[in-house]
Parts: C-alpha cells; structure tokens; sequence
C-alpha cells in the first residue's frame, strides 16, 4: 500500500489549483493507499538561501516538510500555471531537498483558469525534476478553467464521470511508478 504525497504550490489568496490537491487527497483516500497533503501555503517557508544538508540552523517547518516528502512513495505536485511557468513556492522546495528528489516517482498536475490547463508549466516544471533525478511519470493530469471543475472542498463541479476516469488513470500510472522502483530495488 503506497504512500503518497501531495504537493499543493499555490501560496496565492483565492488560490484554485489546490481544490485540484484536495479532490485528488478525496480520491487516494478513497483507495487503500495512505497520502499526505503538503501545502505550502500552510508551511509559509521564506525564501531559501540554501539546500537543507547545508543548513546550520534549519527551522522546524523545513524538517517537518523534509521528513514528510522523504517518506512518501511517490510525489503528486499540484501547481497552477503563472505567467507560463510555475509559482516561486515549488521552486523553493525542489531546491531545498535536491537529493531527496532522486528517483523517486513525481506526477504532475496542472491548472489554470483558462482552456489550455497549465500546458506551459508542464514544460518548465520538466527541467529542473530531471535536472535532480526524479522519476517524472509520463502521464499526466491538466485541469482548464479549473473555477469551473472543481469546488473550494475539492468536490467536482462538472463532468463527474469524466474526472473520476482522468483521476483513476493518473493515480494509477503513478502506482505503477511506485511499483516499478520497488521492483528495481528489491
């Protein structure tokens, strides 16, 4: 039974993408899979100046953060698309455990308020995940006028059938990941 961790990157106010990281927390725990959902906004991490193996002094939040990201399986990283990239919050935290990030299974799902669903960010989010190693799963999940999709609990707004179909097809390319890397392991 995987582990997994959901990465929300919006800090905004009025943020939407992360109705996304709650209807996908709703969806693996419908499942015999455990998740934990990491919300940056709720960390408030200040701007990093270093990776965390050289912190002298690292804050209890950035420990607390590490030890949750190490433990997961398989990483879900929820980020809204800004200005055709991803929110300054994510890079922080990629940044702050490089190592950490090493072959371990990341998918990838975007939102934004318009129809092209974060495909940019896409793009600038695969650089710096295979520039430390991790495992981007090939499949992916993109979310247009995500205002429109999903409510402030996560719950889905329109085409339940059909985001109940995506949602299943992207946890379970990401369960196979998990799968795969433990069989490469063993």
């Amino acid at each position: 039974m995987p582990h997994l961790a959901i990465l929300s990157a919006s800090v905004r106010t009025g943020r939407k993408s992360h109705h996304v990281a709650l209807h996908l927390k709703r969806s693996i725990e419908a499942t015999d899979n455990t998740v934990d959902l990491l919300d940056l906004k709720e960390f408030d991490f200040p701007l990093f100046d270093e990776r965390l193996k050289f912190m002298k002094e690292p804050s209890a939040k950035v420990l607390d953060f590490a030890e949750r990201l190490r433990k997961a399986d398989g990483v879900i990283i929820v980020s809204p698309e800004y200005n055709g990239s991803f929110p300054a919050s994510l890079k922080n935290v990629i940044d702050l455990l490089t190592e950490d990030w090493k072959g371990k299974p990341v998918s990838i799902c975007t939102a934004s308020g318009g129809m092209f669903a974060g495909t940019q960010v896409m793009v600038e989010l695969l650089f710096p995940l295979w520039k430390i190693k991790a495992w981007v799963v090939p499949s992916s999940m993109q979310v247009p006028k995500v205002q429109e999709a999903f409510g402030e609990d996560g719950s889905v707004l329109v085409d339940q059938e059909g985001w109940k179909r995506r949602t299943d097809v992207f946890l379970n390319d990401l369960g196979w990941a998990i799968e795969a890397r433990r069989r490469m392991e063993a």
